[in-house]
């Protein structure tokens, strides 16, 4: 993941920060509770293409 990139995108549900969880190709967002997948180096920033996080 480009550093540059993780740090001008933001979670579109909250448009808060974002983790980078490179062992399951993941952007994690804490404060929603939600992972989104990255695809082919993509990152897909949909909501309803989120995993929900366990609590």
């Amino acid at each position: 993941m480009d550093k540059n990139l993780l740090n001008i995108i933001v979670c579109p549900k909250t448009k808060g920060p974002l983790i980078y969880d490179k062992k399951n190709k993941e952007l994690i967002s804490k404060k929603a509770g939600l992972a989104y997948p990255i695809k082919d180096g993509i990152p897909i920033m949909l909501i309803e293409k989120a995993r929900k996080l366990k609590k």
